[in-house]
């Protein structure tokens, strides 16, 4: 038994994996899925642990892929690039930068591997550009027998369309093929508006922006708008000082105080969100496109987040609003807004309509049963599908019934996957036994 305690960033979930290894090549990958399989354990590749969920927990092997972060070739003229599955999101940037392109869309955090974020279906906001996992045009998988397989839109094209957002369930991606673009830079215009203006102007918003984006206050019936567009330039990022002031002290510093004190004291928090959200200010500014995606996340939190058609928002958004003044939820955190063009991976949650993402997020030790169980009610009235790294309480039953080819993806899983070696209680709760 590895004396390893691996946990989740959130702190939500942990796991003592009976053995660690931490492969250096895809070779080894193999190696240890076969030796798994000649102990009777199950396989369980593991990112930066940003899922909230158990995706990546198991009690047998784990693997970290710490050691795969090589970008193996960037091909400017096809426009794509071949990474490798433990390449953080970060440090996949600045390399791109230095060879002059970037990726179109990507959300806000960039501490996850490539191969995790891609796996749960981690998203931005974008008209025209959906989730990174839209964004794949290829993949290297260790299969459960040891052998290792390509796939891709003109091969295995099934297995492409199944594992690409697969929760590691249909082997251990090792590589990801990403499509790129020359490097851009983005005007971001970030401004206070009250959310009865957002939801009745959220057409025109949505279609003269290439990303929009909003945070709902709780408690208030103000938000703050997000908008980014590409730029010719020149660069004009924001001062110093202003983006210290911005992104680390009020964003992270003041905002951990402010959620303390609102957990020790939760009927300050309505008085508090109020005077947070008149604080507002707009601000402009023109940087690279990654520094302007990504943003420093160091308030810890646990989060729900659900895909739902995006004619339903503002309805949801309405009744999500009646729900915390009925019940009387003090919740401190901001819900977060994006949307995403229907997507073609099987499981993503934005798989063939036009989405909405709607995230609740409450602090770390605060109770989050009864506001995650009442807004999930909302969600799943619409038809929503969960975010596969976030919580959620929905099954095998509940997700064939929103995902079209949700039969499909596991008819694959029972063809490359028939013993589940890469099986854990997670992807029993959602995929079946």
């Amino acid at each position: 038994m590895s004396d390893v305690v691996w946990r989740t960033w959130s702190g939500t979930r942990q796991a003592r994996p009976r053995r660690l290894r931490t492969p250096n090549s895809t070779a080894e990958v193999a190696t240890a899925v076969r030796s798994a399989a000649g102990e009777g354990l199950r396989v369980r590749m593991v990112g930066s642990g940003h899922s909230f969920t158990g995706a990546a927990v198991t009690s047998d092997m784990m693997l970290a892929p710490t050691a795969l972060a090589a970008l193996r070739r960037v091909d400017p003229e096809s426009g794509t690039v071949t990474v490798e599955a433990g390449l953080p999101l970060r440090d996949l940037n600045e390399a791109l930068s230095g060879h002059g392109v970037a990726l179109a869309n990507m959300g806000d955090i960039a501490t996850q591997t490539v191969a995790g974020a891609v796996q749960t279906g981690t998203h931005g906001t974008g008209r025209d550009t959906g989730g990174l996992a839209s964004q794949v045009r290829g993949m290297e998988l260790v299969l459960a027998d040891g052998s290792v397989a390509s796939c891709s839109p003109t091969e295995n094209a099934d297995l492409f369309d199944a594992a690409r957002v697969g929760l590691g369930g249909f082997g251990v991606a090792t590589a990801l093929t990403l499509a790129v673009r020359p490097a851009f830079l983005l005007h971001a215009r970030e401004e206070p508006m009250p959310l009865d203006e957002v939801l009745g102007r959220l057409r025109q918003l949505r279609s003269s922006n290439e990303h929009f984006e909003f945070y709902w206050f709780p408690h208030t019936g103000r938000t703050l708008t997000k908008a980014n567009n590409r730029s010719e330039g020149p660069a004009a990022p924001l001062p110093p000082f202003r983006r210290w002031l911005d992104d680390e002290f009020l964003a992270n510093s003041a905002f951990e105080l402010i959620n303390r004190l609102g957990r020790r004291v939760p009927p300050a928090i309505p008085t508090i969100n109020q005077l947070s959200a008149r604080a507002l200010s707009a601000r402009d500014y023109v940087d690279t496109s990654h520094h302007v995606f990504t943003s420093p996340r160091r308030v810890r939190f646990v989060e729900m987040e659900y895909a739902i058609p995006a004619g339903e928002l503002p309805d949801v958004l309405r009744e999500i609003r009646a729900t915390v003044r009925r019940r009387g939820h003090r919740i401190s955190f901001p819900v977060e807004v994006r949307f995403a063009p229907p997507e073609d991976a099987w499981l993503s949650p934005a798989h063939g309509r036009d989405t909405a993402y709607v995230a609740a997020h409450v602090y770390r030790g605060t109770p989050h049963e009864d506001y995650f169980a009442d807004l999930e009610a909302v969600f799943t009235s619409v038809w929503g599908r969960p975010h596969w790294g976030k919580l959620h309480t929905r099954d095998p039953r509940y997700l064939e019934g929103v995902y079209p080819r949700f039969g499909a993806a596991m008819e694959v899983r029972d063809r490359v996957d028939p013993t589940r070696r890469f099986g854990s209680d997670y992807l029993t709760s959602v995929f079946g036994p």
